[in-house]
């Protein structure tokens, strides 16, 4: 078992396979006998899914009370969740964690990145993930996807413009650290899982 769990976090907008692609990553674990757990954001937690019910399906929510439900949401997980099982050795496997959040709050919803940035450092500090797996797809094509899914949260349910603000202010953040994989979303499902992957291999090379 690794002294240290490894954190990986998959990313992107709506309808970039980010489920299916999940479900390849923990199966690439166990097939490498890597103990791992899978969880999400917001979520994780008793009271992260009940923040979560709140946020996508509870009626009118301030922009404000929505950033900072998010993060209440994340201390949680953080403390309860990601941070014992890191410690112990087992590697997390998280669908969405702050780069969404610096996406859709700051990128979608207009709010300062400062005001993120601090938030962020009081809720996890220097704690980032050991590898984001970025899906990225033009925001037609993960849109097209996604409404052959279930009814639209209050979230889904914003606009082109916000979605394709929101995917630009992934693309950014991708260029800020070498931990991002960014994954071209549109190919077939074969070449995607192939680059994941990779780059799940390169994790594991690092961490020998």
């Amino acid at each position: 078992m690794s002294k240290k769990g490894q954190f990986i976090t998959i990313e992107g907008t709506e309808g970039v396979g980010k489920s299916t692609n999940i479900a390849f990553i923990e199966q690439w674990l166990s097939e490498n006998n890597i103990q791992h757990i899978s969880t999400r954001e917001p979520g994780g937690t008793e009271l992260g899914e009940s923040l979560r019910q709140l946020l996508l399906h509870g009626g009118e929510v301030s922009d404000k009370a929505e950033l900072l439900m998010m993060f209440a949401a994340r201390a949680q997980h953080l403390q309860q969740k990601i941070k014992p099982a890191l410690e112990q050795g087992i590697w997390v496997v998280c669908d969405r964690f702050t780069d969404s959040t610096f996406a859709y709050q700051g990128g979608g919803r207009h709010f300062p990145l400062e005001t993120i940035s601090m938030l962020e450092n009081l809720v996890h500090g220097d704690l980032q993930p050991d590898l984001t797996i970025l899906l990225d797809a033009p925001i037609e094509i993960g849109m097209a996807r996604a409404a052959k899914r279930s009814a639209s949260d209050r979230i889904e349910a914003e606009s082109v413009a916000f979605f394709n603000r929101v995917r630009e202010a992934f693309l950014q953040r991708s260029q800020q650290s070498n931990r991002y994989s960014v994954i071209d979303a549109s190919q077939s499902l074969a070449e995607v899982q192939l680059s994941i992957e990779g780059s799940l291999k390169a994790l594991l090379r690092a961490d020998s």
